[in-house]
């Protein structure tokens, strides 16, 4: 049912943006696999088989991101995902990555049911839209512990050029290895995370 036709990967060092450089620079990185999409040109009730076919594509993208920022399990700080659907599609076969990209990515990074002290509590989060091929999605970024925390509110713009077509669907996970390079407008700390709910 997943028929992969293409993976696309960017990778991008931000040293600083006007200011002094920060003791390390951000890492950032985004992942889409081009699919084609199984309910393209029709509506079908039950979407939910697609959405569970998705799962080890999750867990293999995820492990390829992480690879491509050539960092640690520890080294990242922040997380989203997106989806971007073809003309012949709809919103809601997007949020079939739902499940699979975040629960993936968050299996990768250390998430363990929820058991205190594990890694990657907060949920992630998303967006998707419909769109011709070219489509840019901005992926909303925010801390893998804790959604509060101001500094790693974030976003990556993301796309495969000449891809969605009218049957495809991109599917797209992004991770940071830190918050935004000259962050300074205060809220929840990441040294103040408490780690008990995903939020503080």
């Amino acid at each position: 049912m997943i028929d992969v036709r293409r993976l696309w990967t960017q990778v991008e060092t931000i040293h600083h943006e006007f200011g002094p450089p920060p003791p390390r620079p951000q890492r950032r990185a985004a992942i889409a696999a081009v699919l084609t999409n199984p309910y393209a040109g029709r509506y079908e009730p039950n979407i939910v088989p697609f959405m569970e076919a998705l799962n080890p594509l999750g867990v293999e993208l995820a492990r390829r991101l992480l690879a491509a920022l050539q960092a640690r399990v520890e080294d990242i700080e922040g997380y989203g995902k997106g989806a971007i659907v073809g003309a012949a599609g709809e919103l809601e076969h997007g949020a079939c990555w739902h499940v699979p990209g975040g629960y993936g990515m968050r299996e990768v990074l250390g998430y363990k049911n929820g058991v205190k002290g594990g890694n990657a509590k907060a949920i992630v989060p998303s967006t998707k839209k419909v769109g011709a091929p070219g489509t840019k999605l901005d992926v909303p970024i925010t801390h893998i512990n804790a959604s509060y925390v101001r500094s790693h509110f974030d976003a990556i713009e993301v796309y495969v050029p000449g891809h969605p077509h009218a049957d495809e669907i991109v599917v797209i996970l992004a991770m940071t290895t830190g918050p935004r390079v000259h962050e300074r407008v205060g809220g929840l700390r990441a040294s103040e995370i408490k780690g008990e709910d995903g939020l503080r």
